[in-house]
Order: structure tokens, then sequence, then C-alpha cells
């Protein structure tokens, strides 16, 4: 009888491992650069609090962690800036967004762009569409950006809730986005698609109040 326990025990032990390894392949395929180990953490709490699985992004993304005049993606690369990372889970949600621009760089091309746009609204769908500037809520890019950060943790303490960002994630229903997404990144997601996007796409997070400041998101494309 002990044995046959030990057995049960042992076989339970290893489904309960198999199942932790099946969550973190969800968790995303990137490696921090910088930062303390605290700001660090908050990166990986952000990503897993998401029920979003963002290993179907190719990776891996390099995530900057480095003082900036605002947190920003590119193809393959995100920038935190460190002052957010330190509130805490309220940032959670702009680690989110930035992250949901890389979904976007990867994996919709422009004929789904056309669909969340319609879906989503938005006077162009990114910076580099606009001949003038627009603000941060008219761009496609930044209310699918903001939509999947809420659509998938839709928490109190998400500071893209559309009440926080003048209704940038609210232009769907979560469930309808979901459903949405999920069927423009079904094949994609099998395939893993490489990046389709030129290396000028750039991508801000909407701005934030943190710590009684004012986290400014610039305009204006990067010269990076």
């Amino acid at each position: 009888m002990q044995l046959r326990r030990f057995l049960v025990l042992f076989l339970a032990a290893i489904g309960a491992l198999a199942g932790a390894g099946s969550a973190l392949a969800g968790g995303g395929n990137y490696v921090i650069d910088g930062g303390t180990s605290y700001e660090q953490q908050q990166v990986r709490s952000a990503l897993a609090a998401s029920s979003f699985n963002w290993s179907v992004v190719p990776g891996p993304v390099t995530i900057h962690i480095a003082p900036s005049p605002a947190s920003e993606a590119v193809p393959g690369a995100i920038y935190l800036e460190p002052t957010l990372l330190d509130s805490g889970e309220f940032s959670w949600g702009v680690v989110q967004h930035e992250y949901a621009h890389e979904v976007d760089f990867a994996l919709l091309d422009a004929a789904k762009h056309a669909q969340l746009s319609a879906a989503l609204g938005g006077t162009a769908w990114c910076y580099e569409d606009s001949a003038t500037p627009l603000l941060h809520n008219q761009y496609g890019c930044e209310r699918f950006a903001s939509t999947l950060a809420w659509a998938y943790w839709q928490s109190p303490e998400n500071c893209m809730k559309p009440a926080a960002v003048s209704g940038e994630s609210g232009g769907m229903a979560p469930a309808a986005f979901r459903a949405l997404l999920a069927s423009l990144l079904g094949s994609a997601a099998e395939d893993q698609a490489a990046p389709t996007t030129t290396a000028g796409a750039i991508g801000y997070a909407p701005t934030v109040l943190v710590k009684s400041k004012f986290v400014p998101v610039k305009k204006t494309r990067s010269k990076r």
C-alpha cells in the first residue's frame, strides 16, 4: 500500500511539473536588459498576469529597462522606464501594452490591420501611416495594444482600463475582441510568422499617472 501511495504521489508531482512547464511556455520569449531585480520581476509578473499567450510572438524580444522619455516598442525590442516599473502592479498594463505592439509587429499584416481598424476605430493604423501627428488614441495600433492589455487582464489595477486611458481600450467588448483576435491569429500563431513591419514601426504607451507625476508620451517618430 505504501509503494502504491508513493507511486500515486510521484505521478501527481510529475503532472504538476508538466503543467507548470506549459504555463511558463505561454509567458513569452523575451530577455530583460538592465533594471533592478524588483523592476525585472514587475515585467515577468505583468506578462504572467495576462491570460494572453505571449509566446505566439517569435522571439526573443529584448526588454530594455533604462531611463527614457517614454515607454515604447519597436520590432523585437521594448523600452521601459524604471520609475514606472518601480510603481509595481500599476505598471503592468503598460508592460502588456508594449508587448501587444510586438504582437502587431510580428503577426498582423495590412489586411488584419484593416479588420481591426474597422472594429476598434482610429484615424490611421500607426505613426508611419499618418502624414501629420495625431492624438495617441487616434492610432489604431495604440487602440489595439491598449485593448489587448485590458481584454486579457480585466483587473481594477490595470492602468489600461477604458476609464484610465480616455476610452482607448473600450472600442470593443473584451470578449468580442478576444474572439476577433483569435480568428486573426489562428494560422499566424501556429506558423510563427516572421515580422512583416518596417524597421521604422514604433508604438508608445498612453500617458499614465505615476506617483503624482505624468510619464510623457512622445508624439513623434523615435530617432533610434
